[in-house]
């Protein structure tokens, strides 16, 4: 690494919720065990990082594509990560594929030696990042994207956005937004997007939450805001979500001016 981790740990993590794309860059410790609603692109902008999918052995790498719904840990001890998750509307875990380098498949999840590293770093490095983030992100999963294997199908993209819109949908209400039996939509969904619309849609609650901390609310606000009985079982969810506790990642987030 070219800075110290006690000079990264020091530097504010950034957060970005630009409609699909979810975007975190800042230090990270040890997360356990945990698995996400949506894939999830990482990668370590100065050095490589450990990763461990599953019951898999401990491995180090520079980028990872873990899909949904794929347990993990991570262990960074202070040390910057880019993570970038991309929901079915924007074609989700094939999308992310071009990002990495030099890959290999292992316990379900794609480990990567080399990819796209510098826009994280770039991010993380300057001050005024907030500025330009969603067009650099944006930029990078267009790239990606042109080079997808496959798509989507447009009926769970249709549940996927009605669950993006309405953290409280049912899953009969998402069946007939995608013109399916709520049996064939239980079935198509998880095989499309790796977890359950049920789990799909607290990923949508959790990012809900998120987005009302980032925007300047205090945990216990954006926990009701997001439909969370109160602050501790938001607390309990992150923790599940990201196997690390919320105060770690969105503590002294960096904001836009006036926010």
């Amino acid at each position: 690494m070219n800075v110290s981790a006690a000079e990264s740990a020091s530097r504010r993590p950034l957060w970005r919720l630009d409609g699909p794309r979810t975007l975190f860059v800042g230090p990270l410790d040890r997360n356990a065990a945990h698995e996400h609603g949506a894939p999830v692109f990482l990668a370590g902008p100065y050095g490589r990082f450990a990763l461990k999918v599953g019951n898999g052995p401990w491995r180090t790498c520079r980028t990872a594509l873990i899909p949904a719904g794929v347990p993990h840990e991570l262990r960074l001890d202070g040390d910057p990560l880019g993570v970038l998750y991309l929901e079915p509307q924007a074609e989700g875990a094939p999308a992310l594929q071009a990002l990495l380098r030099d890959a290999e498949e292992a316990d379900g999840a794609l480990i990567g030696h080399a990819g796209e590293t510098e826009t994280f770093r770039a991010l993380f490095d300057d001050p005024a990042s907030l500025g330009w983030a969603d067009e650099a992100i944006a930029d990078l999963t267009r790239f990606s994207a042109r080079r997808a294997p496959c798509a989507v199908d447009a009926r769970v993209r249709r549940a996927a956005d009605l669950a993006a819109e309405n953290e409280t949908a049912r899953l009969d209400q998402a069946a007939r937004a995608a013109g399916l039996s709520v049996s064939r939509l239980q079935h198509l969904f998880t095989a499309e997007i790796g977890v359950s619309f049920r789990r799909y849609r607290r990923w949508t609650r959790m990012r809900r939450a998120i987005a009302e901390i980032v925007g300047g609310a205090s945990f216990t606000a954006a926990a009701h805001a997001a439909g969370y009985a109160d602050q501790p079982h938001f607390a309990r969810d992150f923790r599940r979500t990201f196997g690390a506790p919320a105060s770690r990642s969105l503590t002294d987030v960096r904001r836009a001016p006036g926010r």
